[in-house]
Formats: C-alpha cells, structure tokens, sequence
C-alpha cells in the first residue's frame, strides 16, 4: 500500500500542491492513502480526488479574509519583511464574545465546504482510497485521526477544518464534549500513523527545511513572541514525528521518501500572500521533478 503523507505549515503548503501534482501526474503514483495535517488536511481530499487543479486554484487565490472571520492580527511590511502586530479592535471584539481565542476562521469552514462538495465527498467515501485528518482533543490530551469512510458530509468538513485552527489565533471548536485544535499540536507529520493503517510505501511533505537555518529576530510585540513560542514548539514536534516514523518503518520494512522544502519559506506561516503561495506551488513542482531526476541519476551510475 502506498501513502501520501502531508505536514502541517500553513500558508507553506501551496509547495506541498506542488510536490504532489509532480508525484502524481508526472511519476504517475496512485495511493491507497493520503493523510495530513492541518494545512495537509485541506489538500489530501482534492489529491485523492485527482482535482489538482481545483486545489491549485484555491491555493493561489486565498488571502487573510479567505481564512479568518476576525483576523486577529494586522500584517506590517517593513524593508520588504512581514510582520505582525495585534489588531486590538478584532481582539477586544472576540473577547467581549466571550471567544476564548483571539480570532476566528469560520470563513475557512465556509471556504471548505464549497471546494468540496457533497457529490466529490460521497466519490470518496464510496471509493476505494482513504483519507484521513489529524486533530488534537486537547480535552482528553490526545491526538485523533479522522477518516471519511467514518463521517456525514457536514461531520468530516468539520474535521478538515478542526485540523487547521492553530489556537489561539483561530478558532477552538467543542464537539462531542470536548475542545478540538489544529491536529499540529500533537503530530506534525503523522508517518506512524500511515504505517499503522498498512502503508508500505510512504511519500512524505514535510514543510521545513531539512537542517535548521533560522534565526528568529527579536519579538517585536505579544503575538510575535506567541508565534515564535509556538513554531519553536511545532518544529520540535515535526522532528520527532519524523524520527519515530523512521524507527517504526525499519520495523516494519516500510519505505519513507521524505520531502522537504529546500529553502525557509516563510517565517511566518499565518500570512497568506497570493503571490508568494503562486510561486510556492510551482517551486514544490520544480523542486519534486529535480530530487527524482537527481535520484535517478544516481541509480543509473
């Protein structure tokens, strides 16, 4: 069995768009499983759909007011560098809600549920590919894996959607008696769990650099230090998923070909830049089609 396996990176994973439509309109791989996280969860569907190009479009078209109903944060540009600082009205009104998150993104919601309608979700549900988001019950301290072959139409756009809200800046959603995050809180890039549900063969986006390049300027206010606080953590979390998928593959004569981005995207994967996202996809494309080529090479000599 064959798996295709999605990280979390926000805004990072148009280049996982990329990787993925090389892999598989140019290699021509067919997978029994696609399985992501967060921003992961939001293509995996599309991919298993073959609708490239419908997620494409997505991708390279969404801006802030695509993804929050009340973005909590205002994006300063300075030296051609972006930043973040608080948008104080947007927070205050939250509050005042009784919101326990500084913004909302139910525009995400709404936006995934016109990208994938009942018809594509009962083509899955029905077909013979699984696919699986990732979630994090911060109420029972655990991370949950949700398949479409298990929910209503309305019950799994939910779940798409609980895998991407990366509290506290978007929404915490409570279901069936518990709250729900993004699924990053707890598995960045869940490998085991692919290789659990049977998958021999594993292609694997991770949305980072293989080695560490970054060195974070100073936080200039509260949610850049919130940000840089939790993509630390995220990271930490994203190599140890790695390295424990890496020690049940050998056990299980598995096979993992990891992808990673070869350059820092972003510094912050909450801005979601049109522009930037384009040129994004199409380097995930470039960059898929030079490391087969390369391990081509390679195996010919």
């Amino acid at each position: 069995m064959r798996a295709l396996v999605i990280s979390g990176g926000g805004s990072k994973g148009a280049f996982a768009g990329g990787v993925s439509q090389y892999l598989m309109q140019e290699l021509h791989y067919k997978y029994d499983l696609f399985l992501g996280t967060s921003t992961g969860s939001l293509l995996i569907s599309h991919l298993a759909l073959n609708k490239i190009d419908k997620i494409k479009e997505v991708y390279t078209s969404v801006n802030q007011y695509s993804i929050f109903s009340n973005c909590p944060f205002v994006i300063q540009n300075k030296h051609g560098v972006n930043s973040i600082g608080i948008d104080h009205w947007n927070v205050f009104k939250n509050f005042y809600r009784g919101s326990k998150t500084f913004g909302e993104s139910y525009n995400l919601l709404k936006l995934i549920k016109q990208t994938i309608t009942k018809e594509e979700f009962l083509e899955l549900k029905n077909g013979p590919k699984e696919v699986v988001v990732t979630v994090s019950n911060l109420s029972l301290n655990t991370v949950e894996y949700k398949s479409v072959n298990d929910y209503s139409y309305e019950e799994f756009c939910e779940w798409v959607w609980i895998s991407c809200n990366y509290t506290p800046f978007m929404s915490l959603v409570r279901k069936n008696g518990c709250e729900y995050a993004d699924g990053g809180l707890g598995n960045m890039v869940p490998i085991e769990e692919a290789i659990k549900r049977g998958a021999t063969e594993i292609d694997v986006i991770v949305l980072q650099t293989e080695v560490s390049h970054l060195n974070r300027m100073p936080s200039k206010n509260a949610f850049s230090l919130l940000t840089n606080m939790f993509e630390f953590m995220l990271d930490r979390i994203e190599n140890q998923n790695i390295r424990i998928g890496k020690y049940v593959a050998n056990h299980n004569n598995a096979i993992i070909n990891l992808y990673y981005t070869p350059t820092i995207l972003t510094t912050n994967s909450l801005i979601f830049n049109k522009e930037k996202m384009s040129k994004w996809w199409e380097s995930g494309y470039n960059f898929a089609k030079f490391k087969n080529t390369e391990t081509s090479q390679i195996k010919i000599e």
